[in-house]
């Protein structure tokens, strides 16, 4: 059997694609495995390797409130930024110590999912939740008030994350009676690559507009951003870099990756150093109205200053959640495409990690339990859900370390992390030019591992080309069809 693994890989740029005979799993999961997946590694080994998963799935994770910011009517609101951004990390955290001790209890971590995305900015975009105009009546009222009481502008976005709150609550229960009443296996066999590839091709093709935003407020700096994670991915991913380590009771030099691990990383990192620098020499202009104002890093640095130490996310922090039905149907669809999307990661996780095929009974409860994260998701209020993720998934092929300890320790850094409200402020400084750069590579991945399950379909028949032809086309036309006549 063939499984499509699909995450946005920000980090190797990489597609995971499983090949999983019976045969060879546990002959390739277990080839040179420092530890496996029972085993236990020392303490300090488990907190360097499981930050080393933390620092994999951030650009994934950090992508989604800044995504949502501008539909949630946050754009300018950094410390409702800042605690979306720790809540995110936080139930990051808390469901993948859920997932490897309860559900499938694979080395596997769970985050923020692109597939919510979607649905999340349709709904967002409905007349009723579009953001008020400052310059309207109705908007210098509602600034009037947010100067005097910021509870009241506070109610503008919490309304619209109630709203999705609710969406994403009710629609994961789909998942959840999936997983625990055993019908996955049943959706599976009527859900093949050429019904993969135009939905995941979409949801990447859909958010080309809030990366053309970002990259518009400099087009030289989001080229820049994208020309380093181009050269960290491509053409120093092979260059091992020489590190030491203590084993066996002596030091030691190994080489390592560290360029293929964190691109991403250090592609961001290195844009946003030039940013610094360049807003120090006064290179950037200090006016607002002007063009390359935002790529400057000092616009939110009151951000980190006036946000608390300390903030815990807790459920229901926005309010109670909303439900009304078109949202919850349109939240479905990102719901199944979560689903299909984790099964592959099980069982490519499983090789890895020197375990066995995992059995139908481990794949339901793996998959009951990403419903349980995505209703816990939806409680915090993440404004997304949860699913696996296939970057920290290839990261056990390249570090052989399959220990599922390792990966619960990943989820207590994320914990702990997501309770300091400075760390998730110090984000919200990271320019928006090089947040669009990060998008035109990490969006356009997305829209490659879709069309990259084509491998699989023929073709040359005129049935799979009407099929995928239509269903992309009509993905297309429909919704901006529906936003141009509400």
């Amino acid at each position: 059997a063939v499984f499509y693994s699909k995450e946005q890989d920000s980090n190797n740029l990489s597609v995971s694609v499983g090949d999983l005979p019976n045969e060879t799993a546990e002959e390739d999961g277990d080839k040179d495995l420092v530890y496996s997946l029972d085993d236990r590694p020392p303490w300090y080994m488990c907190v360097l390797l499981g930050f080393q998963h933390y620092i994999l799935a951030f650009g994934g994770i950090i992508a989604i409130p800044l995504i949502l910011a501008e539909p949630l009517c946050i754009k300018d609101n950094n410390v409702a930024k800042s605690q979306l951004i720790s809540t995110i990390f936080f139930v990051s955290g808390l469901c993948t110590l859920l997932q490897t001790t309860f559900g499938s209890r694979l080395p596997i971590l769970q985050g923020g999912t692109f597939s919510f995305i979607t649905p999340t900015l349709a709904i967002l975009a409905l007349p009723k939740w579009k953001c008020p105009d400052p310059s309207s009546p109705a908007g210098l009222i509602q600034n009037s008030t947010a100067s005097l009481m910021a509870e009241n502008r506070d109610e503008v976005w919490m309304m619209r994350m109630r709203e999705i709150q609710g969406a994403i609550l009710v629609s994961s229960l789909l998942q959840l009676g999936l997983g625990f009443s055993g019908l996955v296996g049943l959706v599976l066999r009527f859900i093949g690559p050429l019904a993969i590839a135009p939905t995941i091709n979409l949801i990447g093709l859909s958010l080309f507009t809030e990366a053309g935003k970002k990259c518009g407020t400099h087009w030289g700096i989001a080229a820049l951003t994208v020309c380093l994670i181009l050269l960290f991915s491509q053409y120093l991913s092979k260059v091992d870099v020489p590190l030491i380590a203590y084993k066996d009771k002596k030091w030691k030099v190994f080489q390592y990756p560290l360029f293929k691990l964190f691109s991403a990383l250090f592609g961001m990192c290195g844009a946003w150093l030039v940013c610094f620098l360049l807003t120090i020499f006064e290179v950037f202009p200090s006016k607002p109205d002007k063009y390359g104002f935002l790529a400057r890093t000092d616009i939110n640095i009151h951000a980190v200053t006036n946000s608390p130490w300390f903030h815990v996310p807790y459920p229901g922090q926005w309010g109670a959640p909303t439900v009304s039905l078109s949202s919850v149907l349109g939240m479905m669809a990102g719901v199944l495409a979560s689903t299909m999307e984790s099964i592959g990661d099980y069982y490519a996780c499983a090789r890895l990690s020197g375990a066995p095929p995992p059995p139908n009974h481990a794949i339901n409860r793996g998959i009951a339990m990403e419903g349980i994260g995505c209703i816990l998701a939806a409680l915090w209020g993440t404004g997304n859900g949860t699913t696996s993720y296939s970057q920290n998934i290839a990261a056990l092929g390249i570090t052989k370390v399959g220990s599922r300890l390792v990966l619960q320790m990943t989820g207590v850094l994320m914990l702990i992390l997501g309770i300091f409200g400075k760390f998730g402020a110090v984000f919200i400084t990271i320019p928006e030019p090089v947040i669009g750069g990060m998008f035109l590579v990490m969006f356009g991945m997305i829209a490659a591992v879709g069309i990259s399950n084509l491998q699989y379909v023929d073709l040359n028949s005129s049935r799979n080309l009407l099929i995928l032809g239509f269903s992309t086309f009509s993905g297309l036309v429909l919704p901006s069809w529906f936003q141009s006549n509400p």
